[in-house]
């Protein structure tokens, strides 16, 4: 039998639902409910990250052994454990949508190895109190695209849950995948999700909303002595404190999503990570061509709500969200209001810091402002790819600026105008004059750049190949990509392949340009 030194603090810590039947229903005064999940028929391990499976705890050989199949496809509750959703609420696309809660994740338990705590959760593993209209079910395409993503960002240093194990369930799941009314059933699918907690700014805003101070005040106090001890005991000035904290990790997180040119798509509160961690890949991109109106969520196309340049805007908005919910406990908006605002100022130096490190500046400049304003500005005159482009940048040369722009030819989608042709030569010419500046050499420089900017990341067309293979039974993709996805920053010569911009096939497929919230 697999050993895991279990520690379940939430659910010893914090009141439950005093209903136990697996009921559609609001869930009050209570921070979960316990369900267990639904038996999976013939279920099949596709995938599981050795790397993880070493933090807690787990061999090479556990993660092939039957228990393991049946821990982590729900058959199995393991010994002294019960399994539970969480009940949370949320702001979707800018209103307050009420209860919304696990409904499609099952928390098995909780795990503590070497000093740190991990909690263990199957998403499509079944219905919950919380699925509202939903199945609780997922399907193996959102579930590779949910596995390969955590674990890719990851390894690209950016705060985010983590993915253990990849799992068919031999059974199909009915999804309509663009909402037009096409539904069709798709191959079951479970991932089992790792994160220290999934306690996410909804949690909170759920219990602020029903007036009810007393679940409120006791999650608040759980999360800061579970996960903010050094912040001190909760009073009124720990909370406070750990808004605070709360907001500069968030912060961390959304400079690391524009570093790498990450799109969440789905930014709800419920969506958002009390530990500032990259929580819920749904209908995610990553930027090819450099644009900072794009969406990967077609639910999210009209408005753009979610778009690449204003998630740092909603990072700040679902922040208000959580100091309205957690104002109950302070009853002074002062402090909220600066913590607030220290967001905002931080993310123009942050950004700023991290735009310096993209180009290889060490040194600080007041004009770094103008020569980054006038990239980005050139950048968008045509359909530049943002990966390729900050790559290649690495082997600039000051001494042949000129050569700049033969140098990023790979990263355009389409052949320039001379008009844009100036404007880049121009440009080349101010940052070689900037590079004159530093002291670090051109090996030094491009060695610093490739730190920070990915050669590899997880394109949409990408996992989209993943999946058509997957769907026919042929894994194979699945591990080349997730293999690949360990090393994003490392030239890998023998996958230089996947080094390349958006083929034009891709360009409008389902699933390869934008997606839909359906798994």
């Amino acid at each position: 039998m697999i050993t895991f030194n279990i520690n379940n603090t939430f659910s010893e810590n914090l009141p439950s639902d005093v209903v136990l039947e697996n009921t559609r229903r609001q869930v009050e005064q209570a921070c979960f409910s316990y369900v267990n999940p639904k038996l999976a028929q013939n279920p099949e391990l596709i995938h599981s990250s050795v790397d993880l499976a070493k933090n807690l705890g787990l061999t090479a050989q556990d993660l092939k052994s039957n228990d393991f199949l049946q821990i982590m496809s729900g058959n199995s509750v393991y010994p002294n454990t019960k399994p539970y959703a969480m009940n949370y609420g949320g702001h979707q696309f800018g209103n307050w949508a009420g209860q919304l809660g696990d409904g499609r994740a099952i928390n098995l338990f909780e795990i503590q190895q070497n000093n740190k705590q991990w909690t263990l959760q199957l998403k499509g593993a079944g219905e919950t109190p919380y699925s509202r209209q939903g199945d609780g079910l997922a399907v193996l395409r959102s579930s590779i695209r949910e596995y390969l993503c955590s674990e890719a960002m990851h390894h690209l240093g950016v705060p985010t849950t983590r993915a253990l194990a990849l799992l068919s369930t031999g059974e199909k799941v009915l999804r309509d995948v663009m909402y037009d009314g096409n539904s069709a059933y798709e191959k079951g699918a479970i991932v089992c999700r790792v994160s220290p907690t999934f306690i996410r700014f909804g949690n909170f805003e759920i219990f602020a909303a029903r007036q009810d101070l007393k679940t409120l005040t006791q999650l608040t106090d759980y999360t800061i002595n579970q996960f903010f001890p050094h912040l001190g005991k909760p009073s009124k000035e720990t909370y406070i404190k750990f808004f605070d904290e709360v907001c500069q990790r968030t912060l961390e997180m959304i400079i690391h999503w524009q570093r790498v040119g990450f799109v969440h798509g789905v930014m709800n509160t419920d969506n958002m990570s009390i530990l500032g961690l990259t929580i819920d890949y749904g209908p995610y991109g990553w930027l090819e061509g450099f644009d900072y109106g794009w969406t990967p969520n077609t639910t999210d196309a009209q408005h753009k709500r979610y778009r690449f340049g204003n998630q740092p805007n909603i990072g700040l908005w679902n922040l208000y969200q959580l100091a309205n919910a957690l104002y109950a406990l302070v009853e002074d908006a002062t402090p909220f209001e600066t913590a607030l605002e220290t967001y905002k100022n931080n993310f123009d130096k942050q950004s700023l810091e991290m735009m310096r490190s993209k180009l290889g500046l060490e040194f600080k400049e007041a004009s770094d402002i103008q020569l980054i304003h006038e990239l980005e500005e050139t950048l968008l005159l045509s359909e530049t790819d943002m990966t390729l482009f900050f790559r290649l940048l690495s082997k600039f040369s000051v001494d042949n600026p000129k050569r700049g722009l033969e140098l990023i030819k790979p990263a355009f989608y389409s052949e320039i105008s001379n008009e844009i042709k100036e404007k880049w030569l121009l440009w080349f010419d101010k940052y070689a004059l900037r590079l004159k500046k530093e002291t670090l050499s051109s090996t030094e420089r491009s060695k610093k750049m490739n730190a920070v900017n990915p050669k590899y990341v997880l394109r949409n067309y990408m996992a989209q190949l993943a999946i058509d293979k997957a769907e026919e039974g042929d894994y194979s993709l699945v591990e080349e990509l997730f293999e690949l996805l360990k090393k994003p920053y490392d030239e890998q010569p023998e996958n230089e392949k996947w080094f390349a911009k958006r083929p034009e096939w891709a360009r409008h497929k389902i699933g390869c340009s934008m997606l839909s919230c359906s798994s």
